[in-house]
């Protein structure tokens, strides 16, 4: 639970970029309808539109790549750099390793299984971004201070971090090679084997979408219900002008149920985890969480949503899938009918409600009511009850009592080096971080520490959290003290 909290606050990082490229592609959208359904694009208008759907596009069809580089910063001691590089390059091996025109060089029976096929065309996805992430943070907290012999001590330190990460990422794809595309076949016999299962059936894949999302596998099971992998094709038969009559299946019924989440749903849980979140941090949550509502309402875009709170509290994210299974079924069984070409946001919607296959268009708005009142119910009962940490109640237990704290001491390195003495000196401090007003220190033994002696450092007090953390509360000036802190310990 511990490393998926750390990964969670990890992907705020990259996370934090992806609300502008809803926001962008929305009114791109809007001004340029030729984007998203084909034809010429014609004047100044849609020139813009067709700009800005672009630019909103150049990240998130790279989202993998920003969380492996984000999660690789993120989780590296300090915060630093190489563990990004290293993520990189993680990104770089695996997706090329495992890229389709390889791997069928590897192993040419892939080549005449379609399963198998399909799975490594799909390789280059969110999972395997963050796994790349955590690959390069890791090997930088390993490897940061290996010594190496003379001959190649050019090598040593960080510069020998990205090595060892390509190393390790070429045993991962070996493992990969094997194991990726019995997942994804699984997960189509899955999607095969709850097809028959109408109102219901939907449901079910709405949730497994839903909650396949964090390992980029969803794409598995939309390519059976969305496209023709076993005689299915709901998307691509709806935008061809069809019905319900050319088909044998109620057309639409595996999207229709997105949109009521999407559009309604997550601005009543967004709006939710604001209500929810802790004063002094209202302000950050509302600036994550409203430009992910707008993205998710105008074009479907839910990652920087889901991203933002899915590690953090992946209990919650399991009832929000299960949310999203629910209704559903209910827009199945009610006959509310639409469909996407890109995703289940108000665009899609409007350009879809003239096919021959749309019906009730008009139930979006009580559905969108139900979703959205429930989804806020649910989400604050949830997130209070059982404390859950999501964007804005992050432990970073910075009060504002904390905030007004003067130190005592304004000679920084006289200040770091007392601490530093009262945590048992530099080799029993495993990892040094801070946060707004605290001094977070990770420690091998606790019986070195002396509370009395940090404190006469001229701080405000020390908190122990955990057997091996110690907390020192330093006020804003933090940063300061954190710095020579850390060159004290080099």
């Amino acid at each position: 639970m511990k490393f998926l909290q750390k990964l969670g606050k990890a992907l705020m990082l990259p996370v934090a970029v992806l609300p502008i490229c809803g926001i962008l592609m929305g009114i791109g959208y809007a001004l340029c309808p030729s984007t998203m359904q084909g034809g010429e694009v014609t004047g100044i208008v849609q020139q813009i539109g067709y700009y800005l759907v672009k630019a909103g596009g150049a990240l998130i069809d790279n989202m993998a790549i920003l969380f492996a580089i984000g999660i690789g910063v993120g989780m590296s001691d300090e915060n630093d750099g190489t563990g990004g590089l290293a993520a990189l390059a993680s990104w770089l091996m695996m997706t090329n390793l495992l890229a389709t025109a390889n791997v069928t060089v590897i192993m040419p029976s892939i080549a005449e299984n379609a399963d198998a096929t399909l799975a490594f065309d799909k390789i280059a996805n969110p999972f395997i971004g963050i796994l790349a992430g955590v690959i390069g943070a890791m090997c930088y907290n390993k490897f940061k201070s290996t010594k190496l012999p003379d001959w190649l001590s050019f090598f040593s330190g960080k510069r020998c971090v990205a090595i060892i990460a390509g190393v390790v990422s070429i045993i991962v794809s070996v493992i990969l090679l094997f194991v990726w595309p019995l997942l994804f076949g699984a997960l189509v016999a899955l999607g095969e084997g709850i097809a028959s299962l109408g109102a219901v059936g939907a449901g079910l894949y709405a949730f497994f979408n839903r909650l396949l999302i964090p390992f980029g596998l969803h794409h598995a099971l939309n390519n059976v219900f969305w496209f023709d992998t076993i005689g299915l094709g709901d998307l691509t038969h709806f935008w061809a002008g069809e019905t319900s009559a050319d088909v044998t299946w109620s057309l639409g019924m595996y999207m229709s149920g997105f949109f009521p989440c999407m559009m309604f749903g997550i601005p009543g849980a967004a709006l939710a985890m604001v209500h929810t979140a802790k004063s002094n941090k209202k302000k950050v949550a509302i600036g994550l969480l409203s430009s992910a509502a707008i993205a998710a309402f105008v074009c479907g875009v839910t990652e920087p949503f889901e991203f933002g709170f899915m590690f953090l509290a992946p209990a919650l994210y399991l009832i929000y899938a299960l949310l999203y299974a629910i209704f559903t079924v209910v827009t199945v069984l009610i006959g509310f009918r639409a469909g996407f070409s890109f995703s289940a946001g108000l665009t899609d919607l409007v350009f879809s409600a003239s096919l021959p296959a749309a019906a009730n268009t008009w139930m979006i708005i009580p559905l969108g009511i139900a979703a959205f009142i429930i989804f806020y119910a649910v989400f604050r009962f949830a997130i209070v009850k059982f404390d859950l940490k999501t964007p804005g109640r992050e432990d970073d237990d910075d009060t504002d009592a904390e905030k007004s704290v003067v130190l005592a001491n304004d000679n920084f390195t006289e200040v770091a080096s007392v601490i530093l003495e009262g945590v048992g000196g530099k080799e029993n401090v495993t990892s040094i971080d801070n946060c707004i007003t605290r001094l977070r220190l990770e420690i091998k033994d606790y019986t070195k520490v002396d509370e009395k002696k940090i404190k006469s450092a001229g701080v405000a007090g020390v908190i122990r959290p955990g057997k091996n953390s110690v907390q020192v509360i330093v006020g804003t000036k933090v940063q300061f003290v954190a710095d020579e802190f850390k060159k004290l310990c080099k």
